[in-house]
């Protein structure tokens, strides 16, 4: 029985407003009682006493007639009508956020294998049209003002590291996290704490460096890029070779063709990267490269064996 009534307190405690009610209702009954005693009174005068004292509705018919009365009073009036008040203001925004939400078409009880980005950079003003293209069921969770966010976008405001905000985003049923922020320390705590409520969410991170990115991988966040390094690659390369940012951009932004990666099949097991390409040349299937324990083998310098695990990446005609 202890056990269960901790239980029990914790998942109250989650919820402030649930637990200032509680608290207000525990001290009414308090005031209520200590009253009937200390002023003859029946119990059924001490909670109208109290509820009309809470409510600072105060008729007058019914008073303290004695100094320990008073001190009930003043204690009662002190602790339960701002209690009462935190309490129903909190139902109150709870209702109205609701009818809110419901009236935007941004209730999310039953959304599911949804995409959620976590956080808010300047970047991701970009990256919205493409993911908008991608996935429709999109949901977006974050601390910062976004009311210059496309109005189809829909969003939850609050801190990306609380577990009850994250909660309203339904992390366990998405069917993959985006995170992002303006600093690398915002991308590791809120990283952090998704793949804690949602172990079985894929997660991709955006990071501003490459030691950000590291740190990510050593947690068991194997998914995240260095925006700062991809843009310094992408434009390195592009002053060695003209045409390699037009190279990245047709590879990934082109209706012709699309990027896909899958599991590789069980015929492919056991041979050669460079023999699984050349067969399927006359496909219109670009085999790009391998991915074995989460590093990229292109195969131009040194042919792989595929093996079991292993994970392809290639082009194919758009659909």
């Amino acid at each position: 029985m202890p056990v269960f009534m901790i239980l029990m307190w914790k998942r109250i405690t989650k919820h402030q407003t649930l637990t200032l009610t509680i608290i207000a209702l525990i001290t009414t009954v308090i005031g209520a009682l200590l009253f009937a005693i200390t002023q003859h009174a029946s119990p059924f005068i001490g909670f109208y006493w109290a509820i009309t004292t809470i409510t600072t509705v105060g008729y007058g018919d019914v008073t303290p007639h004695n100094t320990i009365g008073r001190v009930i009073a003043m204690a009662t009036m002190l602790t339960t009508i701002p209690l009462a008040g935190a309490a129903f203001a909190g139902w109150a925004a709870n209702m109205a956020s609701l009818h809110i939400r419901r009236a935007l078409g941004m209730t999310l009880d039953k959304t599911r294998d949804h995409l959620i980005i976590l956080g808010y950079s300047p970047l991701l003003i970009h990256l919205l049209p493409d993911l908008l293209q991608e996935h429709q069921n999109l949901v977006l969770v974050s601390s910062m003002d976004t009311t210059h966010l496309p109005p189809e976008v829909p969003c939850i405001t609050g801190d990306p590291t609380n577990p009850h905000v994250l909660s309203k985003a339904h992390l366990s049923q998405a069917k993959q996290i985006v995170v992002v922020g303006e600093t690398d320390g915002e991308v590791l705590m809120t990283a952090v704490e998704a793949q804690h409520l949602a172990p079985d969410v894929p997660i991709f991170a955006i990071t501003q460096s490459r030691r950000a990115t590291n740190t990510l991988h050593d947690l068991g966040i194997l998914h995240s890029v260095a925006a700062q390094d991809l843009l310094g690659h992408t434009l390195a390369k592009s002053l060695e070779t003209p045409h390699a940012a037009d190279l990245f951009t047709a590879i990934l932004a082109s209706d012709q063709t699309m990027l896909r990666e899958m599991a590789v099949p069980p015929a492919w097991v056991g041979q050669e990267l460079s023999t699984i390409r050349s067969q399927n040349a006359e496909n219109c299937l670009v085999l790009l490269g391998l991915v074995h324990e989460n590093q990229i083998f292109l195969g131009v310098h040194q042919d792989r064996v595929i093996e079991t695990n292993d994970r392809v990446l290639f082009l194919t005609g758009g659909t």
